[in-house]
């Protein structure tokens, strides 16, 4: 078993789990994992690509059940408020492009003006890779664009990019709905990129929240917005 790998035991302190709830849950094909000697092996970023996609359809208590049990997993003793790890310099408002393929691109420039993301072009292969196998593009017109693994080689540190399109373009979303808030989540490793998934994935379930963000007119403004509205999600 590789250092990325869980067994029944690991995964279930991963999950917060009775270890023989993670066992039926395997056999009954819900989480992803093989069997190895008689005894049940679960891939790393199979475990992270299954809790993304978890991420994705979970209503708001189940967002922050499981953003709590993320938060106690990534490296440090606190992680950084996602207010914190937006720039004004990745900010694009608005943000000129028409295509899928252009907001790719100018996001990924966007984030190199940081000075953080040292090969855009690299990322944004890497961004358009994973929209190929499923896109990001959600129901209330927000993408949550990232590679399919972190890549923290070409990053200096985790930081969040941000665009807002004047009109919806169309970037693969259901029932034909058009896109036009664009997320950029630049992570250093898997739990890093979970845990700022799950928040960032609380935050837009808000609809206010995203109609603020639209309306806004410059990048400082924007992030004031974001802030704000972390503040109001934070525990007690």
């Amino acid at each position: 078993m590789s250092q990325e790998d869980f067994d029944v035991d690991s995964l279930a302190a991963y999950l917060h789990l009775d270890p023989q709830k993670v066992a039926r849950l395997a056999m009954r094909g819900k989480i992803p994992g093989r069997k190895v000697g008689g005894s049940w092996i679960f891939s790393g970023p199979e475990i992270h690509h299954w809790l993304e996609e978890r991420i994705g359809v979970s209503d708001d208590q189940e967002l922050v059940e499981v953003e709590g049990v993320l938060r106690s997993k990534v490296s440090g003793a606190q992680p950084r408020f996602l207010a914190e790890m937006l720039p004004l310099e990745s900010i694009a408002i608005p943000l000129a492009a028409r295509t899928r393929n252009s907001v790719i691109s100018s996001m990924c420039d966007q984030a190199a003006q940081t000075g953080l993301l040292w090969d855009a072009g690299k990322m944004a292969d890497a961004v358009r890779a994973r929209e190929e196998m499923h896109p990001t593009a959600l129901e209330n017109g927000v993408a949550l664009l990232h590679p399919r693994r972190p890549m923290p080689g070409i990053l200096g540190e985790a930081f969040l990019a941000l665009g807002c399109t004047p009109g919806g373009i169309p970037f693969g979303g259901s029932r034909g709905v058009l896109t036009d808030i664009f997320f950029l989540i630049l992570a250093t490793d898997d739990r890093e990129h979970l845990h700022t998934l799950a928040r960032l994935s609380r935050m837009i379930t808000d609809a206010d929240f995203l109609d603020q963000i639209r309306a806004a007119t410059d990048a400082t403004t924007t992030r004031e917005i974001f802030a704000d509205k972390e503040v109001e999600l934070a525990d007690p």
